[in-house]
Order: C-alpha cells, then structure tokens, then sequence
C-alpha cells in the first residue's frame, strides 16, 4: 500500500484531500495541519510521497522542504507542491512536481501516482550510464 502525507493548514483542503485518497484506495493516508508536524511525521516513518501546502504559517512549503532535504531520513521522499499561489518557470530542488489548487479530489491520487512515477523514471534515465563502444 502506497502511503502519502498530506500537509495543509487548512482542515477544509486536507480532508477533501484524504476523501479523493479513500475513494481511490489503495492508500495509507496521513496528515499534518504544519510543516513542523509533517517534517516530525515523515521522520518517524517516512511515506512515499508528500503533499505539502506552500504557503502555511510559521514554517512555509520551501522551508519545510529544506528540512526535508537536510535530513537523512527524509530526503528521498517525493514533495509535491500543492498550491493555488504557485505558478513557476521550473521546479524548485527537492519538489517532483505541482498541484493546483482548487484539485479535483478523485483525480488527485490518480495525478500524484502520475507525478511520481515520471520523477522516478526522471532519475533513472540520469543514472543510466552508457557503455563505451
């Protein structure tokens, strides 16, 4: 079972959130109302992905990524923007990709799985080497 956190100051956004993420199934749901609580979380048990909120109090999207990326424990971990305010040239480090809000809840996981799977194949085509010929 994938497992995804959700991070959001705003109750309203991560429970629709977590409803696309029932309905699809298939999903081991967790959430945290800050940056903090969700760097706390995904120490303790780091999900496969990460929704993350840019714009919350205290410790925003961008800063709780570089605690993110800081830690050893947390650095591999997929964050996916999710944001009505962004709107970026290019991805920055340690982000795979962008969500806009208002979301469709039923295609979110369905989006996020899509996200994912085209960083991962991202990486490997960085890390394939070609043998001399």
């Amino acid at each position: 079972m994938k497992r995804v956190l959700i991070v959001d100051d705003d109750p309203d956004i991560r429970e629709i959130a977590v409803t696309g993420f029932e309905i699809s199934g298939g999903w081991e749901i967790r959430e945290a109302a800050s940056g903090l609580e969700a760097l706390e979380l995904a120490r303790l048990d780091p999900p496969d992905v990460i929704l993350l909120d840019v714009m919350m109090p205290e410790t925003d999207g961008p800063t709780t990524v570089l605690l993110l990326q800081a830690d050893e424990r947390t650095r591999h971990v997929p964050v996916i923007f999710l944001s009505a305010k962004v709107h970026l040239a290019e991805r920055p480090p340690g982000i795979c990709g962008f969500i806009t809000k208002p979301f469709d809840p039923l295609t979110l996981p369905d989006t996020v799985a899509e996200i994912v799977e085209l960083r991962a194949a991202e990486a490997g085509a960085r890390n394939v080497s070609i043998p001399p010929a």
